[in-house]
């Protein structure tokens, strides 16, 4: 088992497959993009399938979540997603995705093994899209979703970040389109994780104001807390239900005491906790011929050192060098 200190279990693995992105969401990375990582530097896809397999054979891992970057960019993921679907225990397999690319490979996924999809959604209007992504490939974030619900992959769940000043005045909206289609809406505050270190409390958007926008238009019932166990969503019922509306509040309400998950990075790094300002090197030591017994100790090693939170909530909380698009989300 992924035990730590605190007396809790790691059982959510989230697995970064690439660094690169075809998007520049400015909470993200700047414009220009970033200094990818070499191929050399890059797991193997016969690597990852491994550390997978120690993580869910010996450490007692029950979810895998592919990331990136955008993981619909690695060359592999389908092989990578039929591997690892193989696996005994065969453990849960979802993606979290921009979902450009998504319409051409949601059946090839579903085939493979994966179980359901987390498509980033911010915006309803194109323009909007365009002033947050850089990128004007709105109608194919739309065509995605809908191939994936088409394919099976359900829940398709939504995350949308509200940015002040740019799309908060959609947070109705967006929960009225996503009731419609029956996708499974969150909403996300936004992180310290931007590459350029350009994140700004002062212009986030809290739970607390997302939930006063939807109220505007909804109204909201908290599900009993039994039901969230170790989800890092508070929910609510829409309108009575059976639709529900999530609110991810890692900034103002840091979930940590019940966190479950662990990661592993595109390079091979072990994070036990997204803020965290060290990892653990299992590529290194994979490449130098330890086996498995080995690397699940390093695993193991890693883990018992998580702390009890990750300091967002505090003054002196400092932002993790490396930027979301190399840890993985």
């Amino acid at each position: 088992m992924l035990l730590d200190t605190h007396g809790r279990q790691a059982v959510d693995l989230r697995v970064s497959l690439t660094d690169r992105c075809n998007l520049r969401c400015t909470y993200c990375m700047p414009e220009e993009g970033l200094s990818w990582l070499g191929k050399p530097e890059l797991l193997t896809d016969e690597e990852i399938v491994r550390l997978v397999r120690i993580a869910v054979r010996d450490l007692g891992v029950r979810e895998v979540r592919f990331t990136g970057g955008e993981p619909l960019l690695r060359p592999g993921l389908v092989p990578i997603v039929a591997a690892c679907a193989a696996l005994e225990p065969r453990p849960e397999l979802s993606l979290t995705t921009n979902g450009i690319g998504l319409a051409r490979v949601a059946g090839g996924l579903r085939d493979a093994g994966v179980d359901r999809v987390n498509v980033s959604l911010d915006t309803l209007d194109p323009e909007v899209f365009h002033r947050l992504t850089r990128r004007r490939r709105h109608q194919d974030v739309l065509d995605g979703l809908a191939a994936a619900a088409a394919a099976g992959l359900r829940p398709v769940k939504l995350n949308a970040v509200l940015m002040r000043g740019v799309n908060e005045h959609e947070a109705a909206s967006l929960l009225a389109w996503a009731v419609e289609h029956h996708y499974q809406l969150r909403f996300i505050e936004q992180m310290p994780l931007d590459a350029q270190h350009g994140w700004d409390r002062t212009r986030m958007v809290t739970a607390e104001e997302i939930l006063d926008l939807l109220r505007t238009r909804f109204a909201l019932t908290p599900e009993p807390s039994a039901a969230r166990g170790a989800a890092p969503a508070e929910r609510w019922l829409v309108d009575g239900g059976p639709a529900t509306v999530g609110v991810i509040a890692s900034v103002t309400r840091p979930f940590c005491r019940a966190c479950d998950r662990t990661r592993l990075t595109a390079d091979g790094q072990v994070r036990n906790c997204l803020f965290a300002t060290g990892e653990t090197d299992l590529r290194g030591a994979l490449r130098s011929g330890a086996d498995d017994a080995e690397l699940a100790a390093l695993w193991r090693t890693a883990m018992w050192g998580k702390k009890a939170g990750a300091g967002i909530d505090q003054p002196e909380f400092h932002q993790p060098e490396r930027p979301m698009s190399a840890i993985g989300g």
